[in-house]
């Protein structure tokens, strides 16, 4: 299923592509005729200005569709949404050609700015909404024959999971749902869904049931009383890269706080694991990769200053790096200023506190001016952490927390 939907993105993108192309070319033919009233000639594909337009206003398209969020799952995507995203993004981009390339024309009334972004804005919405809505129904179907689908784990084992199961698989047409099996809540073994789908384990095997069986979505599905489970199966999945589902309670339901989604006749709250549209996450990493880089050039003199004083104060190396986890549970090295004396945590690791005899004098002028952690702007110029963002842990102390 990971292997079918990369592909489907792919073909996606490379069809965004080509109605780029299309357009460009058709909008090219358009101006000769039309605007600048000349018999056209195969000839006048050779002007620089084709080549030039050809080359590179596809891939600004593209560009400028992954910003705006397009290039998402297909088989998830929404085709009302889709072309709502289409109409916006397509406004946008046009103005961006507007003021680049059709100003720049030679043209014989002003009238002929407004029919050229017109006709250009037609050629380019009407071929890319097609390519893709021809795609999106071919997903759809897909989906819906079952030819395709997404390998589902049922958390909970009883009346609303059972009805749950009872419910998606009764239906005609597929959702997408393929169910794995099940885990129990409350890990006791009277669970009557284990008539019909497996038992894989307890709510503590989750990340190890999620990398194996490689589930795509987790759907709770628990009764009233197990709701004192939830929070702990929650924080579990944090770091998993699957789609969580839950029945909600009906004070949820009227309090009409939640992003809600009618799968036929039950009603789900939904989690995603990406919340920010990649507009949002492309501006937060510009901001890390310029930050970072002005402190480490503009700072160069402070770094210096502060690696002189960690060699003189005690022997050892001038940095430190230590393991740590992160997003997704992804390991990583941290650098910082080495603040301690050498083999600091010969007896295992332990936490500083603020009178620690391992902690070397400069190391003590240097944590109260957080000098010690700067050399972690090369953690996030290469993406291992951000500015903003939860702290990464070692997971010594992750598995305790």
């Amino acid at each position: 299923m990971r292997q079918t939907k990369k592909i489907g993105l792919l073909f996606y993108i490379l069809l965004d592509y080509l109605a780029a192309i299309l357009a460009w070319a058709l909008f090219f033919t358009y101006r000769k005729l039309v605007i600048e009233n000349v018999v056209f000639e195969w000839g006048h594909f050779q002007d620089p200005k084709f080549f030039l337009g050809l080359s590179i206003i596809p891939i600004g398209w593209v560009i400028l569709h992954f910003v705006s969020g397009s290039y998402t799952d297909i088989y998830r995507k929404s085709r009302l949404a889709e072309l709502f995203r289409t109409t916006v993004t397509t406004f946008i981009g046009m103005f961006i050609i507007l003021f680049a390339v059709i100003l720049d024309d030679v043209v014989t009334s002003y009238t002929s700015y407004y029919r050229s972004f017109a006709v250009l804005f037609m050629l380019q919405f009407f071929l890319t909404l097609f390519f893709r809505m021809t795609v999106l129904t071919r997903a759809k179907q897909q989906l819906e024959s079952k030819a395709v689908g997404y390998n589902t784990l049922i958390v909970g084992g009883n009346g609303k999971a059972i009805d749950l199961y009872t419910e998606v698989n009764s239906q005609e047409r597929s959702l997408g749902y393929r169910f794995v099996g099940f885990i129990t809540a409350d890990g006791k073994s009277n669970n009557r869904l284990e008539q019909h789908l497996p038992i894989l384990g307890g709510v503590n095997d989750l990340p190890k049931i999620i990398q194996k069986y490689q589930i795509d979505e987790v759907i709770i599905a628990v009764e009233t009383s197990e709701h004192p489970y939830i929070n702990n199966i929650m924080n579990l999945l944090a770091d998993q890269q699957v789609v969580i589902k839950m029945i909600p309670d009906m004070y949820d339901i009227l309090a009409g706080s939640v992003r809600m989604n009618h799968v036929l006749g039950a009603v789900f709250i939904e989690i995603y694991p990406e919340l920010m549209p990649a507009w949002q996450r492309i501006i937060k990493r510009s901001i890390d990769i310029v930050a970072s880089v002005l402190v480490l050039l503009l700072f160069s003199p402070l770094y210096l200053f502060t690696a002189i004083k960690v060699k003189r104060s005690s022997p050892g190396p001038i940095f430190y790096k230590q393991e740590r986890i992160a997003q997704g549970g992804r390991p990583f090295y941290i650098y910082k200023f080495r603040s301690m004396y050498v083999d600091a945590e010969k007896h295992g690791p332990a936490l500083s506190s603020k009178n620690d005899s391992r902690i070397t004098p400069w190391g003590f002028i240097m944590r109260k001016w957080r000098l010690d952690e700067i050399p972690q702007f090369y953690n996030v110029l290469i993406g291992d952490m951000s500015l903003v963002g939860p702290r990464p842990e070692r997971q010594y102390y992750i598995d305790r927390i």
